[in-house]
């Protein structure tokens, strides 16, 4: 069950960013430029912020 899991999330992950630079290519290149622009700790501080996100909607669905 793991493997199917963690395979299905990569593919949902996967499949949201190629959609949000399908529909939105200049937005994107915008927002991409922009965090060019911010310094390492914000952005480590945005990654772990994500991360720790995504683990708790991870472990809220599987239980």
């Amino acid at each position: 069950m793991f493997w199917t899991v963690f395979i299905a999330a990569i593919g949902l992950a996967l499949f949201i960013e190629g959609a949000a630079y399908a529909l939105f290519p200049e937005g994107m290149r915008k927002a991409l430029v922009a965090v060019l622009a911010l310094p390492a700790a914000k952005l480590r501080f945005a990654g772990l912020t994500a991360a720790g996100f995504g683990a708790l909607l991870i472990f809220m669905a599987l239980g």
